[in-house]
């Protein structure tokens, strides 16, 4: 039985701008074969589009809330959204 592609809006909010975040999460996301997008947001959280198979998708939430060795994440929230149009995983501006 194939697993279900599960998409899921995320905000992520704490230290997350200026600590590597955005390239991190690229990284993870794209480990865990994931589509979509990660961006800062102008108040100064980070927010991200996910989209797989909803057991990588989950094991990404969880990641998301130590996020890298310099973030300081206080809150994962995740939340419906669109699937990304695009192939593979990118970070915008």
């Amino acid at each position: 039985m194939q697993n279900q592609t599960t998409v899921t809006g995320v905000n992520v909010t704490g230290k997350v701008q200026g600590v590597g975040f955005r390239a991190w999460t690229q990284a993870e996301a794209k480990a865990r074969g994931l589509r979509g997008w990660v961006r800062n947001q102008a108040d100064g959280s980070v927010r991200a589009v996910l989209s797989g198979p909803e057991p990588a998708v989950a094991d990404m939430l969880r990641a998301l809330e130590n996020g890298p060795e310099a973030a300081d994440v206080t809150r994962v929230a995740p939340e419906p959204a669109e699937p990304p149009e695009q192939a593979g995983f990118e970070i915008r501006r």
